[in-house]
């Protein structure tokens, strides 16, 4: 029997610290809990339940859905949108923002979600993941629209990942660092493994794709080749690389180890601003990683502070290690 704090326990205690607290958002965590344990077991069980394969759909990035993407965004809202504690949802697999029903009470927060991060694994056997973001809905608004969900990333109350891994791991902040749940299978509770989890502030270790160097900005350009010239280069110090094309991978690998996780603005086609989806994927990510003690940016701009225009709009992204982030943008502003 495991002894360990489960995480309903760990929420219900963080709750406890704060006056006033009327169990709602714990009640909703509980809930985002409950759906990434039914992906977990879909993405476990594969082929085994025939959810593996292409869709035949394209979400609206343009981007073919594999089965799991339009399964594991069903069930992420079938799971959320009953108990009353959301306004409405947005998903990177729909056009436009997801309001709750008319049957259903309707809550004081707003969540975006990428159910299924990294799907073009899934048929690979690679780790895939689940990300969200909890926002508040402004007040007096019932019927909360696109622009309601337009807030900074800094004014999040609760950023999370879940990787479906060799284990699966829940990865948690509410502004109060971070800590990491994995999942025990014989009780079915996500257990606390990894409390308050730091990445260390310098690092040998980068990833990013490399098919688009000839695209990359030239402070990237200068970055990279540095660290691929080694100990005989200017840093003096051999570097790894890894790609997983799983960004919740990527940023789950550079909590455990430190690491810089790159995916820069590029010219490869100069009608995006980057690749990476600032509401579903750069924003909760980012206030994961500063709440660890790493560093979050553009290039240019802190990725927290940065104005929404769109539910979809993409960003360029360069996170991790401390040091190594700030040694990026300080090439940028050179």
């Amino acid at each position: 029997m495991h002894n360990g704090v489960s995480v309903t326990q760990f929420i219900i205690e963080e709750q406890r610290r704060l006056p006033g607290a009327t169990g709602d958002f714990t009640s909703l965590l509980n809930d985002i809990v409950s759906a990434c344990k039914v992906i977990s077991n879909l993405v476990n069980k594969g082929a085994l339940v025939g959810v593996l394969g292409t869709a035949g759909s394209e979400n609206v990035q343009g981007e073919t859905q594999k089965k799991l993407d339009v399964i594991t965004n069903e069930v992420f809202i079938k799971s959320n949108e009953w108990a009353g504690h959301l306004a409405a949802m947005a998903s990177e697999e729909e056009d436009d923002i997801y309001p709750i029903p008319a049957q259903f009470p309707r809550g004081k927060y707003l969540m975006s979600f990428d159910p299924l991060d990294g799907s073009s694994n899934i048929d690979v056997n690679i780790s895939v993941g689940t990300i969200f973001s909890i926002t508040r809905c402004p007040e007096g608004v019932n019927e909360p629209t696109k622009e309601d969900f337009l807030i900074p990333g800094n004014e999040q109350v609760c950023a999370g990942y879940a990787l479906y891994g060799p284990s699966t791991m829940l990865v948690l902040t509410t502004g109060n660092g971070v800590n990491g749940f994995t999942l025990d299978r014989d009780i079915g509770e996500f257990i606390l493994t990894h409390p308050n989890m730091q990445i260390p502030a310098d690092t040998r270790e980068f990833a990013i794709n490399t098919s688009n160097q000839r695209y990359w900005e030239a402070p990237v350009q200068r970055y990279v080749e540095e660290c691929l010239q080694g100990k005989e280069g200017p840093r003096g110090a051999n570097f790894n690389m890894r790609w997983v094309a799983s960004m919740v991978a990527e940023v789950h690998r550079i909590l455990i180890r430190g690491g810089i996780f790159m995916y820069p603005k590029d010219n490869k086609d100069p009608g995006k601003a980057g690749k990476l989806r600032l509401m579903y994927e750069a924003n909760p990510m980012s206030f994961i990683v500063e709440q660890a003690g790493g560093a979050s940016s553009t290039g240019r701009t802190r990725i927290l502070d940065i104005q929404p225009e769109d539910i979809h709009q993409r960003v360029p992204v360069i996170l991790g290690s401390k040091n190594e982030v700030e040694r990026v943008v300080s090439y940028h502003a050179e």
